[in-house]
This record gives structure tokens, C-alpha cells and sequence, in this order.
């Protein structure tokens, strides 16, 4: 995704098909968009490799410094939901951390050596290596975003339920079935639905805003996976605010303090909209290019100008995504929150909503710490 930093700046007449016809190429990763259309363009550019490169080094630094910062956490944390909520925001980071690391590894050289790509890799093997890539830690992110909503929402709501209760291990296993699951998603192409190609101005690859019929199902399959998961994050996360402000609102009944419940929940609603913002806009896009291009299919076999350079632009969108997602647990930590607003206050528990308790159940659930 770090190809979204300065694409701007690439080779573009380095960048030509292998073959003189696009229609030829149909087949191929290569000759979806115009290489002589980027070659008038080629002078307007002045984005420099040094900005991408700072630019992606940025969001590694930032991925990096927040998996330390969350390891540093959950050594220090008895509390088995808050546990599992840390190891849902650790694969998340981690996610973006070999994102950034993966595509910043073939887009950062073509940018210093700009390399001929149909010369360097005429089977397209690198370029659908880089497609799945953006593929899967584009996914990944969205789904990953989904799950932790999902756990909060169980967790608030049905707090007394032993089955809401995830353990270390079982919320590792579930970030590694979302890992595998965009992973089946991103090799579809490779496997015959659809196709990874080539996309302006010729330094990076992504599937293929045609329209025959493998292209618009891979693209529909992908874009709605992405709003789906993306609403049912506002619905889950909705739901969980609304259930903590009725708990915030109960003064009759103070147990002791809850703050990591909020804390949690600001931290996903940070990554719902960060998501929500960048991601949306592609996705959206991405439907609404298939399906107006479907009357036309077959007829279709270069992507107008227009459309390859508003991809572009919400490519770029996508990546910030990446470098924003660590800094939502940096700083909205309730160690960094209290620094800025000393005044703040302990808030009563979510088990406000349940004031008639047997006495027993409620030490051991203070013990246990639910919630946390």
C-alpha cells in the first residue's frame, strides 16, 4: 500500500506494454492503462522518491513504535478481555507494519531504478505477488476492524455470558483466520477469478477495473466484503457507545473503575472512522466503475485516463490508513488521555446496568475483571 505515497513520481514512459496492442494483452498484467497518455505526463511530475520513501518510512516507524507499545501493555495486564482486545489491535498493527514493509519493498527501488517492468517480470509473477499484497493487507485491516467491534459488542452487552470470554490464544487463533481468509481472497485472481494488472502510471498492480465477467465479480466480491465489514463495525460499535452511555449516565450505582471499557471503545471508534474515511471512497468507486462499464463489456480493453488517475488518488487515501491506524493507540492510551485532561474521573462499571446481584457473583466477576 506504500505505493500510494508517490506514485506520481514514477517513470511513466519507462512503462510500456510488451506488445504494441492492449487487446492483445488481455490475458496478461499488462496494457490496462495508457503508457503513452503517462509519457505527456511525464513532465508535470515533482514528486520526488525521497518523499514515498519518507513517507513509507514514517508509517513503519509508527507501525513499529506501536507494537511496542502495546507488547509493553499486555505484559502488564491481568485482565483476560482486555488481553484479547490487545492481541486483536497488535494483529492489526502488525497487518499494517508488513503492509507498508512488503509493498515499500518492490515500489521503493522502481522509484530509484526504474526498472522496465514487462523486461523484469514478462510472466507477471511479481506484479500479482504485489496485487495480492494489496489485496490481503487491504482486507485484512477491514475484517480485523470487524472482529474487534464484534468482541467489544459481546462483551458489553452480554457480560455475564462465559461464552464472550477469549483467551490469548483462541483471539490469536481468530486474527489468523481472518489472515487466512484474505488470503483465499487475494489469490482468487491467481487461481482464474479475475486478474492482478498493472495500473498507472505503471509502478504498481491491483485488480482490474474491466468488465468481463471474472474482473467484476473479483472487484463486487471485494468491494462489498470491505463495506460490509465496514458497517458492521458502525453497527457493533454503535450499539456498544450507546450501552456505555447508559452505564455513564447511572449514578445510582458506582462499582470501581471501568476506564478501559472506554478507553477500548474510543480506540475502535478512532479505527472505524479512519477506516470509514479512507477506505469507503475506493471501494464505493470500485462499484460503481464495474457496473457502469458493463453494458460495454468486451468492448472495454484500456481503462480511460480519467478512471486510472482517480484510482490513483484513492489509493493514496487507502495508505493513510496504515500510518493512522498505530497512532489511534498511541494516543488515545488512557496514560497519554490523562496527561491532557487531568480532570478526568473514574467512571461507574458496565455492571451498573445490573445493580441486583448476587454478592458472591459480583467479587467474582469484579475478580475476573470482565469488561477489561
Amino acid at each position: 500500500m506504500s505505493e500510494a505515497t508517490g506514485r506520481s513520481g514514477m517513470g511513466w514512459g519507462d512503462m510500456e506494454p510488451p506488445n504494441g496492442s492492449a487487446a492483445g494483452q488481455s490475458d496478461t498484467c499488462f496494457g490496462v492503462f495508457n503508457a503513452s497518455d503517462s509519457r505527456t505526463n511525464a513532465q508535470t511530475s515533482i514528486t520526488s522518491p525521497w518523499f514515498s520513501t519518507a513517507f513509507g518510512l514514517i508509517g513503519l516507524c509508527s507501525n513499529l513504535f506501536a507494537l511496542c507499545v502495546l507488547l509493553s501493555s499486555s505484559r502488564k495486564l491481568s485482565s483476560q478481555a482486555r488481553s484479547s482486545f490487545l492481541v486483536f489491535l497488535c494483529g492489526l498493527v502488525v497487518t499494517d507494519f508488513m503492509g507498508l514493509l512488503v509493498t515499500a519493498s518492490v515500489i521503493i527501488p522502481y522509484h530509484f531504478i526504474k526498472f522496465a517492468w514487462a523486461e523484469v517480470d514478462p510472466g507477471c509473477h511479481l506484479c500479482n505477488f504485489l496485487g495480492f499484497s494489496m489485496v490481503f493487507f487491504g482486507q485484512c485491516p477491514l475484517l480485523l476492524g470487524a472482529t474487534m467491534a464484534g468482541e467489544r459488542f459481546f462483551g458489553i452487552n452480554h457480560p455475564f455470558s462465559r461464552s464472550t470470554s477469549i483467551s490469548k490464544r483462541r483471539a490469536w487463533s481468530i486474527v489468523g483466520l481472518v489472515w487466512g481468509f484474505s488470503c483465499l481472497l487475494g489469490l482468487l485472481p491467481v487461481l482464474g477469478l479475475g486478474r492482478y494488472t498493472l495500473q498507472y502510471p505503471g509502478s504498481w498492480c491491483f485488480l482490474t477495473l474491466l468488465p468481463d465477467t471474472g474482473n467484476v465479480v473479483f472487484c463486487l466480491v471485494f468491494a462489498l466484503l470491505g463495506i460490509f465489514s465496514v458497517l458492521l463495525s458502525f453497527i457493533f460499535n454503535t450499539v456498544s457507545v450507546v450501552t456505555l452511555c447508559r452505564v455513564y449516565h447511572d449514578r445510582e450505582s458506582v462499582q470501581r473503575r471501568r476506564d478501559s471499557e472506554v478507553e477500548m471503545m474510543v480506540q475502535l471508534v478512532g479505527i472505524m472512522i479512519i477506516a470509514t474515511i479512507c477506505w469507503m471512497p475506493l471501494l464505493i468507486f470500485i462499484i460503481q466503475t464495474v457496473l457502469q462499464q458493463l453494458p460495454a463489456s468486451g468492448q472495454i480493453q484500456i481503462l480511460p485516463m480519467e478512471t486510472q488517475k482517480m484510482l490513483l488518488i484513492y489509493i493514496r487515501m487507502v495508505t493513510w490508513n496504515q500510518i493512522l491506524d498505530p497512532w489511534v493507540y498511541i494516543l488515545f492510551r488512557r496514560a497519554v488521555l490523562q496527561r491532557i485532561y487531568p480532570s478526568l474521573r473514574p467512571r461507574p462499571s458496565i455492571l451498573s446496568l445490573y445493580p441486583v446481584l448476587n454478592p458472591s457473583l459480583r467479587r467474582k466477576l469484579t475478580t475476573d475483571s470482565v469488561l477489561q
